[in-house]
């Protein structure tokens, strides 16, 4: 073990020379770190400089490792494998304790089994796939950004727009292939997909870049995510501009590469600005700050640089210096040295030419590497801080959009808030929103020229029409069937799509084919399966929608309501002589008549001593009371013989004068007209109705039997039965069409036949217009569903026809298709039938009757009460002429034994009003005069 102090540090440059770079400041002690870069590359030409620049501001700085100076030795990793990682072993060889780069992943992926083996983190600012953070690699430390970020930001960009498919173009490395696999991770969360994966050699020729953009701009996405190297990038644009593919109704968004190359020049190349005009395009987001302005004036006076200005791989590289230098400065103060020691595993290699005995072991590599990932400091990039996954901390990207000379930022994204046109800086104090209405971006101008959002798809140019499958059917040819005329197939269904295709913006070449035989229904769930399995692209026809099918394919919007019903055999009503007496109950009629009865006795009652039209002879009294309705040919005198049963049906011609009479016939005539009203309405019911042939009444009552039950064979109702509603599916016969489902219900359960059919609406009014009504449909509809036409999953189409259905249907013409072929007049009497006793009994009016009763007996109450009073100031010996004063016997006597005289009370009832107050005066005088004569024979 040793404790090794570096003098010298070696840079090895575009000659492969070794030469020494002098310090700033001599110091005691001296560390030696690493840097790995291409440096003849964009990302390397732009680094390099700023690692320097880090170097020597480090060294200049009191505030850090005070009597200790960093020596940097670089190497050259010529973008090659082989060759960077024969230059990390040579770089090794310098005892470092820590190295800067690569900015390749794939040479990452190799350096980091080497840094494993000999404990010297690795510090990579341009590494950025995503399976680099594994647990097999430890010594691993990225400090930039993850691609695991970037695609999910990608991601967010697709969901934004509304695009369901992206087509993605990638370099074929480590690089290429993990950035692209962790963007499909990050679309399926956004329910699209990569549809194509174009992939690109490293280096590929324009040759080889057109050949690959030829076949991609055949296919139906128009959505490019572009995730290649900055160095080759710009050709795929190049080759897009002559290919006429950078025009309007393209999508193409690309990586961070490409503002790595663009923000190298200060000003940007205009031929290289006209070939990416209208790309949206994520640069990783470093916050502008004040020491990033004074970096970017640092920048214009650094003489050893081939840009003229730096990307953003410069300021994290930058700040990776800075990172080490404050971990080596809290390392070297908790009193830790840097020794190295020989691995007994590599010097067994002595005998090799390869000299890997010179590398030797970091021993401390570990805690320094614990020490790098506790650091936290603010740097140019913001805030340098890592979390428990060894990522950054606060990922973001600016998203820009390429147009005219330059770059415009429309928005930002971050793993806090999504996409946002705020930076992410004054977000992260707000508590995190990633909800669809708060995402926000500023306008974009796509390439065209064009500010209205692409659909971001069109039909395939590859000369392929989309292959519809159609059923073919044997029943309902109404609906779809095959023809003879040049698409093969005609019927309602067929009339809707194809008007719904003549609404799109675009031409969709179709090529019908027939599925099934004709002999019988097809199975519809195996039509839906066979478009999902890719054996066909869409299906149109008479396709119920239901949730198990839309978890395999996307349908359209309904075009057509439907819903499971069932249909039953009806037969007419006979003819019955007594059918106008079925409306009531035998109790009703009882009650009915005993209230006309009583009432009117009420109404005689009330009205006998003041309306002369209520008296007469006893027999002309009663006759009042019965007779059932007047005569047109009656005598006046004779009119008053007709009242109680008058009500019922004609205008009472008599007057009721007493104020009691006409409160109880004011009630009784709104008792009668709802009884009169209940009658009619009942007797149409019952002379109008059929009668079912079975005691199936609705879907509960269908559950409960056990009566075969007929279907129509291929649709979804069989499996319906069974599985939603427990029926056995013993139960269930399924059947092919009109003829067998005629069959089936005349013969009926007891010959071989069924007690109802379970269908659809659509075919069961259809089903009514061939039987003219000689079924009835019985309940309600069970189910909510419609006809849809099915797609493949995540087909552009199944929106785009989504849309033209509603346009049909609000423009009047989805009717019009729906009339041409389907309509028909309507069979009556939906609701369960006329089986069951449609009488009405006396409990739906005792109510009434209850009302009208006790209104009465208050009525005659309040009028005896009143007789009774009368009749006791009654003297009947004043109207005989008698004498009503005795001296032996008081008139409370006299009033008491007539009291209880009722043949007495009967005759002073039966006489008229004025009579009894004109003998009541009469009395009152008499009295009076009689006082006045006792009076004077006692004086």
């Amino acid at each position: 073990m040793m404790v090794v102090v570096v003098l010298v540090v070696g840079v090895k440059g575009k000659s492969g020379n070794t030469t020494t770079v002098d310090s700033s400041r001599r110091a005691s002690r001296v560390v030696n770190i690493g840097a790995l870069f291409t440096v003849n590359s964009v990302i390397g030409r732009s680094v390099k400089p700023a690692v320097v620049a880090a170097i020597d501001d480090v060294n200049a700085s009191p505030s850090v490792l005070g009597g200790t100076t960093l020596n940097l030795i670089m190497h050259d990793t010529n973008c090659s494998g082989f060759l960077g990682t024969v230059e990390a072993l040579q770089l090794m060889a310098n005892d470092v304790v820590a190295a800067i780069g690569p900015q390749s992943s794939g040479i990452a992926h190799v350096i980091s089994h080497v840094v494993n083996e000999l404990h010297v983190p690795l510090l990579s600012f341009g590494a950025t796939d995503p399976t680099l953070s594994a647990l097999q690699f430890p010594f691993f430390v990225r400090t930039t950004q993850n691609d695991y970020y970037q695609m999910s930001a990608v991601a967010d960009l697709v969901a934004y727009f509304d695009w369901q498919e992206v087509i993605a173009i990638f370099v074929d490395d480590d690089y290429g292939r993990n950035g692209i696999s962790a963007l499909s991770d990050a679309l399926s969360k956004k329910r699209a997909k990569i549809s194509y994966k174009a992939s690109l050699t490293p280096g590929a020729s324009l040759t080889n870049v057109t050949e690959l953009l030829v076949g991609v701009n055949l296919m139906e996405s128009r959505v490019y995510v572009v995730h290649v190297n900055p160095d080759s990038g710009l050709e795929i644009f190049a080759a897009a501009k002559k290919l006429g593919m950078m025009t309007a109704g393209y999508v193409w968004i690309t990586t961070d590469w490409l503002p790595a190359v663009l923000d190298s020049s200060e000003f940007p190349d205009p031929e290289t600005m006209e070939r990416v005009q209208g790309v949206v395009s994520l640069r990783q987001h470093t916050a502008n700050s004040e020491i990033k302005k004074s970096f970017s004036t640092k920048w214009k006076g650094i003489k050893d640089k081939e840009t003229s200005s730096f990307n953003s791989y410069a300021l994290y590289a930058y700040d990776s210096v800075w990172l080490l230098a404050h971990s080596l400065d809290k390392f070297l103060k908790s009193g830790k040295s840097v020794t190295f020691s020989y691995d007994p595993k590599l010097r067994k290699a002595n005998g090799s030419d390869l000299q890997l005995s010179a590398l030797r072991v970091f021993n401390e590599g570990q805690q320094l590497l614990d020490t790098v990932l506790s650091t936290s400091f603010v740097g140019l990039t913001g805030l340098v801080r890592f979390d428990q996954d060894k990522n950054l901390v606060h990922p973001a990207y600016d998203v820009l959009n390429l147009g005219g000379t330059g770059l415009r930022t429309i928005g930002y994204w971050s793993n806090h808030s999504g996409l946002s046109v705020k930076a992410p800086e004054s977000l992260y104090r707000k508590a995190s929103n990633y909800s669809a209405g708060n995402q926000h971006l500023y306008s974009v101008i796509w390439p065209g020229e064009t500010s209205k959002k692409p659909r971001g798809w069109v039909f395939p140019n590859n000369g392929k029409p989309l292959r519809v499958a159609v059923p073919y059917r044997y029943s309902y040819k109404e609906v779809v069937t095959k023809d003879k005329s040049p698409e093969g197939v005609r019927g309602y269904c067929i009339d809707v799509f194809e008007a719904a295709v003549n609404l799109l913006p675009y031409p969709v070449p179709r090529k019908y084919v027939l599925f099934g035989d004709g002999q019988k229904n097809p199975s519809y769930s195996d039509l839906v399966n066979a478009v999902a399995e890719n054996k066909y692209d869409a299906a149109v026809g008479d396709v119920t929608i239901i949730t198990n099918r839309t978890r395999i394919v996307d349908f359209t919007q309904p075009y057509m309501e439907s819903g499971l019903v069932i249909v039953v055999a009806v037969k007419e009503q006979k003819p019955k002589p007594w059918a106008f007496l079925q409306p009531f109950t035998v109790e009703m009629w009882a009650v009915t008549g005993g209230f006309f009865l009583f009432v009117g006795s009420v109404v005689w009652i009330l009205e006998h001593r003041l309306n002369h039209e209520f008296r007469g002879s006893p027999r002309q009294q009663i006759i009042t009371i019965f007779w059932l309705a007047p005569s047109s040919t009656l005598t006046d005198k004779n009119q008053q013989t007709r009242f109680s049963f008058s009500t019922m049906f004609f205008s009472h011609r008599e007057n009721t004068v007493s104020t009691l009479g006409r409160f109880v016939l004011i009630l009784w005539l709104f008792v009668v007209l709802i009884i009169n009203s209940s009658y009619t309405a009942s007797l149409t019911s019952i002379l109008t109705v059929q009668q079912l042939t079975s005691r199936i009444e609705g879907i509960d009552s269908l559950i409960s039997s056990n009566d075969p039950i007929g279907v129509q064979d291929g649709t979804f109702a069989y499996s319906y039965l069974i599985r939603e509603l427990n029926i056995a599916e013993s139960r269930i016969k399924p059947l092919r069409g009109e003829e067998e489902y005629v069959n089936a219900l005349r013969r009926g359960p007891q010959a071989g036949g069924v007690a109802a059919i379970v269908d659809e609406l659509p075919y069961v009014e259809l089903f009514m217009r061939y039987t003219k009504c000689e079924f009835k449909i019985v309940g309600q509809e069970f189910t909510k569903s419609g006809w849809g036409f099915a797609f493949q999953r995540d087909s552009p189409l199944a929106l785009d026809l989504s849309t033209a259905i509603l346009q049909l249907s609000e423009n009047g013409d989805l009717q019009q298709i729906h009339d041409k072929w389907l309509s028909a007049a309507s069979c009556s009497g939906k609701n369960n039938g006329g089986g069951e006793d449609n009488s009405l009994s006396l409990s739906n009016f005792w109510g009434l009757f209850l009302i009208c009763g006790i209104t009465c007996f208050i009525s005659l109450a309040i009028f005896f009460f009143r007789i009774l009073c009368q009749y006791r100031r009654f003297n009947p010996d004043e109207e005989e002429g008698h004498d009503i004063v005795h001296d032996s016997v008081s008139r409370s006597d006299r009033r008491s034994l007539r009291s209880i005289a009722f043949k007495d009370l009967v005759d002073f009832y039966d006489k008229k009003e004025a009579e009894i107050k004109e003998m009541l005066r009469r009395n009152k005088r008499q009295v009076t005069r009689d006082s006045s004569e006792r009076s004077d024979s006692f004086s």
